[in-house]
């Protein structure tokens, strides 16, 4: 069979910029405890990866007519879909969408059913799908998390139900290092921006120091399914 060679993570807090103070104020739970500037930050967090993800999408030329002339300019050759994994990536989908205006999108619900005997025990759902198709399209799939990796990989083979994307990329603020590499095993094809890696991912797989539950801090607390 063939090998599928990964592409190595974009971590764009390798480098300071604007984006690092964002996540600084993601991350500060003094700072989150203002509902409002917390979604604010995560959909500012969307434009800066957004804008990353833009200088490796495919582009064409066009002309274009000034009040006083004319100009080629390259504009996008093909509008992608930007997938949002429910309801977390929310915020962050509004930052991409801000970018890409004129973007076909698809929402995805992932969530963790957690086993009655065990809460550290749990597998991920998919209960409702709302896509265009995706044949050879470009996906940009996107959640804050990227804990275990696992809501990313089936929520993408959900989609897949719609047709193969020929290009994809998948978007998390935070991920861990356990994450990145289930990602990575299970859509190898994938280009991979993040905000930050984070080392430690705990028993009852949160991030750390990571920045909490993001839906719950964008949203409000939800009840415990039974």
């Amino acid at each position: 069979p063939t090998k599928v060679i990964m592409i190595e993570p974009v971590v764009l807090s390798a480098t300071p910029s604007i984006f690092t103070q964002y996540l600084a104020e993601v991350r500060d739970a003094s700072v989150q405890a203002d509902r409002l500037r917390f979604r604010t930050n995560l959909q500012r967090a969307g434009h800066a990866l957004a804008l990353e993800i833009s200088r490796h999408l495919t582009y064409k030329s066009r002309s274009v007519t000034t009040p006083l002339g004319q100009t080629e300019q390259r504009v996008l050759a093909q509008q992608p879909v930007l997938a949002a994994i429910l309801r977390a990536a929310l915020p962050m989908h509004q930052g991409f969408l801000d970018v890409f205006d004129r973007a076909d999108n698809a929402f995805v619900s992932a969530y963790r059913a957690h086993d009655a005997q065990n809460e550290n025990e749990f597998t991920v759902k998919v209960e409702y799908l709302s896509a265009p198709s995706l044949v050879g399209r470009t996906v940009i799939l996107i959640d804050p998390m990227i804990a275990t990796g696992m809501s990313m990989a089936m929520s993408y083979e959900a989609l897949r139900i719609l047709g193969e994307p020929e290009q994809v990329f998948v978007v998390g603020l935070i991920a861990s290092e356990q994450g990145l590499n289930y990602v990575q095993r299970h859509i190898p094809q994938a280009r991979i921006f993040v905000g930050a890696v984070d080392l430690e991912l705990t028993a009852k797989s949160y991030i750390v120091p990571g920045l909490g539950d993001a839906g719950d801090l964008a949203y409000g607390e939800k009840a415990p399914l039974a």
